[in-house]
């Protein structure tokens, strides 16, 4: 008996088959193999085409199925991870009626903030944990002002998981964890926001019924089985954006637990026992996979967007010798912590959130020509977006949370054992790295919707954790005063003084 998890992201799906008894993973597939096309009519613009998304999975199907012999009788559910945020709008007829509007286009912002400003930032707050934002709902209500033609003709608008749930299944539904991502939860009353879309002319009716995160979502369509390659009926038995997922993946789902990942961007996303929010805005609060309303399980959310891509620049820019990133490590290691003085602010990738969307840049300050040389640049970058890290999980314990353990896929920055070491010192926390992916995660989270695991517990007792790192390896006050010493260059910079 196997599970099968689709992860939907804007570079890419990927999909795997877990072997259900013994939580293996027997294959993996991907599409398309380069970066799959973003349309950006304008600055700020991010839309993407679902049939793109599509034809993909159906790819991704077709290779697993030819590289593991695996039956589709043999695939008992079915899961989903889907890149947050984005709005679909479908006609009574469930065809896409224009592109999808994604999570990183800009252009429902203003939307957001009059909304916020005219609401009132309590009223939000308390009701939706955050501003209006440039989320869903937001974006709707651009789509309202400016393609009136194809507002009037929505019957119902969904992210892109539904999306990707109604091709399989033909039915239109959604989650609480979904709502709350786009704005559209309340979680006062514990329903759709009405006032946000009383407020933006929205009719209740456009959005989709709610299900469980876990539990029956829809069975496969025949037209969508034939076209796949699987079984007729096959059930679709869970859903969540990417980064509650990603949690999930890694088995973090009780407060004082942290999810993590340092790719291009760097995501801290951390579980909050108690409804709360973070008076400035700075970091996102949506419900978690295993929230309810009796027992409260809150995903806070902090991206920093001048992550791995720092790092990147670093190797194009002073690695010009072919140095691997495994080297660059390497040599970064031989630089004193606290990098001999120098501080980067790794803030070169757009406004940050949790810096109150201030226009930032990055920042190199303290190079001293007579002591410096490129190891020490190469480290106090990785330094830089460990400590911008660290100012975000201070929010997240302003709010309430404590930080006890962080958990990340062995990938991308977390490769790095001056990069995790400086994390687990600086924020006192538990490393753990494990051996995992979104569509892994999905494929698992699809068996505990089906009944096949009792718990996540025991859908996540095969998970590989690869490697554990203590915050006491070099004890935390170096990690400290480096990291208070690159506060003061932030708080500088941001004029804090």
């Amino acid at each position: 008996m196997y599970l099968l998890g689709y992860d939907l992201g804007s570079s890419s799906v990927k999909a795997s088959l877990v072997e259900a008894q013994t939580g293996r993973v027997v294959g993996t597939a991907f599409n398309p193999k380069e970066e799959m096309k973003i349309t950006a009519i304008k600055e700020g613009w991010a839309e993407q085409d679902p049939e793109l998304w599509w034809e993909n999975v159906k790819l991704d199907t077709q290779e697993l199925l030819t590289c593991t012999g695996v039956s589709p009788d043999d695939i008992a559910a079915i899961g989903i991870s889907y890149q947050m945020h984005g709005l679909l709008c479908v006609d009574r007829s469930l065809r896409a009626l224009r592109p999808s509007i994604i999570w990183c286009d800009s252009r429902a912002v203003p939307y957001g903030n009059k909304a916020f400003d005219s609401l009132g930032h309590e009223r939000c707050l308390h009701s939706l944990l955050n501003s209006p934002g440039n989320f869903t709902a937001s974006k709707l209500a651009w789509v309202k002002e400016n393609e009136p033609e194809i507002f009037e003709k929505i019957y119902k608008i969904m992210l892109p998981g539904d999306y990707l749930a109604m091709r399989l299944t033909d039915e239109v539904c959604t989650t609480v964890s979904g709502l709350s991502e786009g704005m559209l939860w309340d979680f006062e009353t514990e329903a759709p926001a009405k006032f946000l879309l009383d407020y933006y002319g929205i009719p209740r009716e456009m959005l989709a019924d709610v299900k469980p995160t876990f539990g029956e979502q829809g069975r496969l369509s025949e037209k969508a089985a034939l076209e796949l390659g699987l079984k007729k009926g096959t059930p679709v038995t869970y859903r969540a954006g990417d980064q509650p997922n990603n949690a999930l993946s890694l088995g973090v789902l009780e407060p004082g637990e942290i999810a993590s990942t340092a790719g291009t961007s760097g995501v801290v996303y951390g579980i909050n026992g108690t409804v709360n929010y973070d008076p400035q805005s700075r970091v996102n609060t949506f419900a978690h996979v295993n929230h309810t309303s009796a027992d409260p399980r809150l995903g806070v959310l902090l991206c920093i967007n001048g992550t791995g891509c720092l790092n990147s620049w670093m190797r194009r820019t002073l690695c010009a010798d072919g140095l691997s990133y495994e080297a660059m490590n390497l040599l970064a290691a031989k630089a004193p912590i606290g990098s001999d003085g120098i501080s980067i602010l790794p803030f070169g990738n757009g406004t940050e959130r949790m810096l109150g969307n201030t226009p930032s840049s990055c920042l190199i300050e303290g190079i001293n020509f007579n002591i410096h040389d490129r190891k020490h640049l190469l480290r106090a970058a990785q330094e830089g977006i460990v400590f911008s890290f660290r100012y975000g999980i201070d929010i997240m314990r302003e709010m309430g949370m404590e930080v006890n353990r962080i958990h990340a896929g062995m990938a991308n920055m977390f490769l790095s054992p001056l990069f995790t070491q400086t994390l687990a010192g600086v924020t006192g926390a538990v490393i753990e790295l494990y051996d995992t992916d979104g569509s892994v995660g999905a494929a698992r989270g699809a068996g505990i919707g089906a009944g096949i695991y009792q718990s996540p517990k025991e859908a996540f007792s095969s998970l590989n954790r690869k490697a554990v790192v203590e915050p006491d390896l070099f004890g935390t006050e170096p990690f400290e005063e480096a990291y208070r010493h690159w506060l003061g260059v932030l708080n500088k910079t941001l004029n804090r003084n």
